[in-house]
């Protein structure tokens, strides 16, 4: 079983299971899959090359709407910010999500302050992901998630999904605690 992440003289450590790695690069992997931005072969190089994408529109698929959402309730700046910063916020992401895949290959896991921030958004960004898919938009619908604990008591996509869910959020607790330790 995991061993959140404790702060220690060598950096942020934490201790992951097989079973857990492979979970972890998983959903890293799924969520940087969901933010790749579209290609499209009429595309301006150079906007592309600064982050700027012409054709940025807000999601339709309601987790990448929490990932990337409006900037603004007045819709024209919004779509105007989301031009400007769309594809450098998800590039942004995608890099951090890589990144903290990656830092799984090391056992243990051992992570910088900068690297363990990296951890910690990507972390955020799949609870966010599946806060949606569970449909938790009340403290009620938290607590009726935050039951679901255990591997074993899985009965459906629903069940594991909550048990995933739980899972992320106590490492990312544990992550957290040991970044405030640093300051």
């Amino acid at each position: 079983m995991a061993h959140g992440f404790k702060k220690t003289r060598k950096g942020i450590v934490g201790r992951f299971e097989a079973p857990e790695v492979q979970l972890l690069q998983k959903l890293f992997s799924d969520v940087a899959e969901t933010l790749e931005p579209r290609a499209r072969p009429d595309e301006d190089p150079l906007a592309a090359m600064v982050g700027i994408d012409q054709d940025a529109s807000e999601p339709t698929d309601p987790a990448l709407k929490r990932l990337l959402p409006g900037a603004s309730t007045d819709p024209e700046r919004a779509e105007e910010f989301r031009r400007l910063t769309d594809r450098s916020l998800r590039e942004a992401k995608i890099g951090a999500l890589k990144a903290s895949s990656f830092a799984l290959e090391s056992d243990p896991v051992t992570l910088t302050v900068e690297q363990a921030q990296d951890f910690a958004r990507s972390l955020n960004d799949i609870r966010l992901v599946l806060a949606t898919r569970l449909d938790i938009t009340t403290s009620e619908d938290a607590e009726r998630v935050g039951e679901q604990v255990d591997f074993a008591a899985v009965e459906d996509i629903h069940d594991y999904m909550a048990v995933v869910y739980n899972f992320v959020s106590w490492l990312q607790e544990s992550l957290m605690n040991a970044l405030l330790k640093t300051l």
